[in-house]
């Protein structure tokens, strides 16, 4: 069974170059280790979803454009997250505010092409089917 990802969950980006850390609002009023539950709506860019260092995918206009000025040598820009689209599939027998509960096996991704996936649910004790 997965786990429940809390607030201060670990993430990494497949096109990042940094682990990044999950933040959670407390809107829902459902804790788990004493930290605000996950749903798969949390999925906000700079709320939810921080940066992950240095991006280096050709499908995001910033790199494109640095790599186009450096005559075609891939050049990394700063991770700047767009998630458009929840989390996936999540641990839909499980509801927080009417919306399927995050579970460590989701992924969420960037319009830019990376997979998001969850590191360290930031917990490890309540699981979910």
């Amino acid at each position: 069974m997965a786990i429940k990802v809390v607030n201060g969950a670990n993430l990494a980006c497949s096109f990042g170059s940094a682990p990044s850390t999950f933040a959670v609002l407390p809107a829902n009023q459902v804790q788990t280790a004493k930290q605000p539950a996950a749903t798969v709506m949390d999925h906000i860019p700079m709320t939810n979803i921080m940066p992950f260092g240095m991006c280096k995918t050709p499908s995001n206009p910033q790199v494109a454009a640095a790599t186009s000025a450096a005559l075609g040598v891939l050049t990394p820009q700063p991770c700047t997250p767009a998630t458009s689209s929840p989390w996936t599939p999540g641990a839909i027998s499980v509801l927080i505010a009417n919306f399927a509960a995050l579970d460590s096996t989701s992924m969420c991704t960037c319009m830019w092409g990376g997979v998001i996936t969850i590191t360290d649910p930031g917990e490890t004790s309540v699981q979910v089917p």
